[in-house]
This record gives structure tokens, sequence and C-alpha cells, in this order.
């Protein structure tokens, strides 16, 4: 190991790259504490909103899991394996921050509607501004294409791999809780809405 990877966390090859992903990483986890945690309570709080959870677990399903792949992944380019050219850690840099873009856009149009537990409210509406005009659910896109660029940044496809794995298995879990809490709380409307839109990709999926 050469002097540069005793104090880099993952083997990038300048200090240039592994700050660009510190900066990316970091401010994936600050968007997420603020912008999906702190501000959505503030904003409930303020608004005296009363939620009524609905989550079966898979707040810390989507949570344990992602944080277990995301360990995987960095392991992976620790110890360089099933590695990628290293031309793919700008595109996925470029991946990671708009896919922080996307999420925090899409709450922020959810606003008081957004929780990080499946839960539904008094008078919850459907949301169709923005992103919602095309998805239902484009802060889990947002996340996805995130971790999608963590696996190019950091140089394997054998993190990519475990990233997308991981990733279909606790969203499998979790989109089924969302879409069942709000069909028994919005009712048809929600399922005709559902019959014209995507889930996580426009026109595709």
């Amino acid at each position: 190991m050469d002097a540069m990877n005793l104090w880099l966390p993952f083997s990038f090859s300048s200090a240039t790259e592994a700050i660009l992903f510190g900066i990316a990483y970091f401010g994936w986890l600050g968007s997420e504490i603020i912008g999906s945690v702190i501000l959505p309570r503030l904003r409930q709080r303020r608004l005296g909103v009363k939620l009524v959870r609905k989550d079966r677990g898979s707040a810390l399903v989507v949570n344990t899991g992602l944080m277990a792949a995301i360990f995987v992944a960095f392991t992976f380019s620790l110890m360089k394996i099933a590695l990628l050219p290293e031309w793919v850690f700008y595109p996925g840099i470029a991946l990671m921050v708009g896919g922080i873009v996307l999420r925090q856009w899409s709450i922020a149009v959810l606003g008081r509607f957004f929780s990080v537990q499946v839960s539904i409210q008094e008078g919850q509406t459907i949301v169709r501004r923005g992103p919602y005009r095309y998805i239902r659910h484009p802060s889990y896109t947002g996340t996805l294409l995130t971790l999608i660029g963590v696996g190019l940044a950091v140089w394997s496809w054998g993190a990519l791999l475990v990233l997308l794995l991981v990733s279909g298995i606790v969203y499998g879990y979790r989109i089924p809780v969302e879409e069942r809490a709000l069909v028994a709380q919005i009712g048809e409307e929600y399922i005709a809405y559902r019959e014209t839109t995507k889930m996580l990709i426009p026109f595709l999926l």
C-alpha cells in the first residue's frame, strides 16, 4: 500500500479524486440528515401534522440494507476487487450529484407529505407536480442514481452489482408497503394514478 492509500479510505489514484468523492459522498449524507429528516420533521411540527405509521419495518430494512451494501462496496474498492476502468469515476460523481438533486427536489415537492417512514396523514392527497408527473417514487430513483454513481466512482463493477442487488431487494419490500398504505388512504384516485405513471423510471419501470 503506497503512502497515499495510508490516508485515502478507498483505492483512488489521486487526492483530487478522493476529495471530489468525499464532497459528493458526505454531501449526500448531509442532505439526507437535513433535507430528509430534520426539515420534514420541523415542517410537520410547525403545521401540526399527525402521522399514522404504516411502515411495517421498511425504513429499517432500507437503511440497514443500504448501509451494508455501501460497506461492501467500499471494501471492494479498498481491496481492488472487480475493478472498472478509472475513467468511470467522473460519470459516477455526476450520477451521485444528479441523484442527490433529484431526491431533494422530490422531497421538497412532496412537502408535508414526505416522511422517512411510511406514514399517512389526514387529508393526504396525490402530488402530481414536478417529477411526480412521470413517476410515483422519484426520491427512490434519486437514491438509486446516487448508488449507481457510488459504484462507478469507486471503480468496481462488483460494488455496483452489490449496490443494485441490495437496492432491488430493499425497495422491492418498501414500495409495496408504501403503495398499499396510499391505496388504503386515498383509494381509487391513487389506483388511477398508479395506472398512468411508472414506478421509478419514466416510460419504462
